[in-house]
């Protein structure tokens, strides 16, 4: 068996064999492939080498010719080549060369350009020839079409069989396939429960975090698979684990194909992993598999958890629902640029918009005071909400009550578990021979971990027992009280009453909010105004005015009128309360709905120039005040108040007239007039009582 084309050059190199199957499973399965691959070394020796000069490569064995960057055995390839050394490359077929024509045509070149030749089963090809660079250039083009109708076959026979549901994906842990191939709900009663929980309690909580406290505290474990055909494991919970549970179609009774996309690097890098998002899933059957919850409830889980994921400038959502003062966190956009607007803690609860600081460097669009704007939305949401009935009350109970069955069941049913592991490693020790010290010294440590794990999950037990006993609550609300059932009996009343209940969280009282109120947009319309506008669940919004105060007198609305109307009633003779009580009738206020201080409407008058006349001033029947004595007497009335404040003048303030009030007694002025020429040192009026 020779050719016409091998000539004493390329016998003096050294002939290479390439050997390569695309996966580690043909290697197992098909091995007359192999087989046949490594027979090439007799045909090189059929071709005129000796056996010595042969050469076999054999590390890409399980890699796939689709690209070259893991295939260190066909990079060597290449050195040798352009070094020279080779004069042939058998292999069984081309495509076990390369699947690739941008890997294909540069090794022709090489070869080509070194005067390498290259042989299959059908024949040996000189790729320095026309001839021979046609033909390995069809070979290497048909390889790669080859690939592709090969995969495209492969994945439209996938896809029919997914399409119908019936594609044997691994399945969670809580799903198993029975010997026929139909999937069934594992007979481990302590799986089932412990899944069932963990939706039952994310549905009574609403909060993968409130989950994973719940069964930290209570001691709880989670059902884990190791790997896709790995066997069953308990381990601590985590936030992964719970949302992975949660988000998982197949506990919904669907299969879904097509969850994740690969993408295969322009490098020829290992390929990217992403996750779809649920719209772009391929192909989605429901009541395919035996549910845990229905498919609205999936969705609904889902929902809650991406409204829970709190990147309000990234994803626009509201957050959970936390224990902080603000009652509209989370809910809160700037009617100004329309960004979300976060809490500040600081001093008071405010709202701000702090979005075009952050990304352009800009002033705050707003900073609202908390308070008065929840007091708003707090009072429309008490108005607008339903009564609610008695029967949802009853319900709300009884799946409180089954929760905590089923936590109590499900610490039992662990407590079963460890009890059951304590007594295997007590018979394994038992039976081991105790002179055999390295296997009884290690199984006597695994019966002492048993009993620990098994002393904790009792104690663990009998302490959720003993709270069950005395109704201690189980959540932040506490649990059925008989006051709380009362005044939920009587909510048409008492709905705003419970609403400052104490026993209600923050948290549970922000979620109620969220039951009505879709958003809240807020636009500062004065210093002291902000338009709110409460966007309903539904589509349908009211529009309020809130009053937020000022830091001082000129920054409120109505300033302006008050000033004016205290001028003209200070103008005409009216006095300061007179003029405080009209104020009230005719509605203006200051801050927050507060009354005019007699002070404030002093200082108001004070600003515009106009004091009382002592035809003006207050007078009191049977007293002197203290206008009235600094006249008589000759003397300021700040020199008076100064004495009384020393203690010079003892003097009680009058606690009907809110006024110092002296005698009328011609005694009392003479003893004043001692005290101004400095001849008494203090006067002492407390036992004189005005007549």
């Amino acid at each position: 068996m020779h050719s016409e084309l091998i000539t004493q050059d390329h016998l003096a190199r050294r002939a290479l064999i390439y050997i390569r199957q695309s996966t580690a499973h043909q290697v197992l399965s098909n091995g007359e492939s192999t087989r046949l691959q490594y027979a090439l070394r007799q045909r090189a020796v059929d071709l005129g080498w000796h056996e010595a000069d042969v050469e076999v490569i054999d590390q890409d064995l399980g890699e796939s010719g689709t690209t070259a960057v893991n295939r260190s055995g066909f990079k060597d390839l290449l050195a040798q080549v352009g070094l020279g050394e080779i004069g042939i490359i058998l292999s069984y077929e081309v495509t076990r060369l390369t699947r690739n024509c941008s890997d294909w045509y540069p090794l022709l070149d090489l070869c080509g350009y070194r005067h390498c030749l290259i042989a299959d089963r059908d024949g040996v090809y000189d790729p320095a020839t026309d001839n021979g660079r046609l033909l390995l250039g069809l070979k290497g083009t048909i390889s790669e079409v080859e690939m592709h109708t090969l995969r495209g076959r492969l994945t439209a026979g996938l896809l029919a069989k997914a399409g119908r549901g019936e594609l044997a994906l691994p399945l969670p842990v809580g799903l198993e396939r029975d010997p026929s191939g139909v999937v069934v709900i594992t007979p481990d009663r302590e799986v089932e429960a412990r899944l069932r929980l963990v939706f039952a309690t994310f549905l009574e909580r609403r909060s993968a975090q409130a989950v994973l406290r719940v069964f930290l505290a209570r001691g709880l474990t989670l059902p884990r698979r190791e790997g896709p055909q790995g066997g069953l494991c308990w381990r601590a919970p985590t936030k992964h684990a719970i949302c992975r549970i949660l988000t998982n179609p197949a506990y919904a009774g669907a299969f879904v194909y097509g969850r994740t996309a690969c993408a295969q690097p322009p490098d020829g890098s290992r390929a990217k992993v992403r996750k779809r998002p649920r719209s772009e899933w391929r192909i989605v059957v429901p009541n395919r598999y035996p549910h845990y919850i229905d498919w609205d409830t999936h969705e609904a889980i889902v929902a809650r958890l991406e409204d829970n994921h709190a990147n309000y400038r990234r994803l626009g959502t509201r957050g959970p629902p936390r224990d902080g003062a603000a009652m509209l966190h989370g809910l809160v956009h700037c009617g100004a640029c329309g960004r979300k607007m976060t809490v500040q803690y600081h001093n008071r609860p405010r709202y701000l918009c702090r979005s075009l600081e952050q990304d352009r460097g800009l002033p705050r669009c707003q900073n609202v005071l908390a308070s008065p704007i929840d007091a708003l939305v707090v009072a429309a949401f008490l108005e607008a909400v339903a009564p609610a009935e008695m029967d949802a009350f009853e319900r709300a109970e009884a799946t409180r009550r089954e929760n905590d069955a089923a936590m109590r069941q499900a610490a039992a049913q662990q407590v079963e578990r460890l009890r059951y592991r304590a007594l295997l490693a007590e018979r394994q020790f038992d039976k081991v021979d105790p002179d055999n010290r390295l296997v009884a010294a290690e199984l006597e440590r695994r019966w002492e971990a048993a009993l620990l794990d098994l002393r904790a999950g009792e104690e663990a037990l009998a302490k959720g027992m003993r709270e069950a006993e005395r109704g201690v609550a189980t959540g932040p609300a506490g649990s059925s009280q008989p006051e709380l059932r009362a005044a939920l009996t009587e909510i048409r009343e008492t709905l705003p009453l419970l609403w400052t209940d104490p026993r209600l969280a923050p948290g549970q009282r922000k979620a109620l909010l969220r039951c009505l109120v879709d958003k809240v947009v807020l636009e500062r319309t004065a210093v002291d105004r902000v338009a709110v506008r409460v966007v309903w669940a539904g589509g349908d919004w009211s529009e309020f005015l809130a009053d937020t105060g000022g830091h001082a007198l000129r920054e409120l609305s109505g300033i302006g009128v008050i000033e004016r109307l205290v001028a003209e009633l200070a103008r005409a003779g009216v006095s300061d309360a007179a003029i405080a009580e009209a104020l009230e009738v005719r509605g203006h206020h200051l801050d927050n709905g507060r009354p005019v201080l007699l002070s404030t409407i002093r200082k108001l008058r004070l600003a515009q120039g106009i004091r009382y006349r002592p035809e003006m001033r207050r007078r009191v029947a049977g007293a002197l005040t203290v206008p009235d004595v600094a006249e008589i007497i000759g003397v300021s009335q700040a020199w008076l108040h100064h004495r009384i404040r020393r203690g010079k003048i003892r003097l009680t303030l009058d606690p009907q007239h809110h006024m110092y009030l002296f005698p009328t007694s011609q005694a009392v002025l003479d003893a004043l007039r001692q005290l101004v020429d400095s001849r008494v040192t203090t006067v002492d009026l407390t036992h004189s009582a005005p007549n």
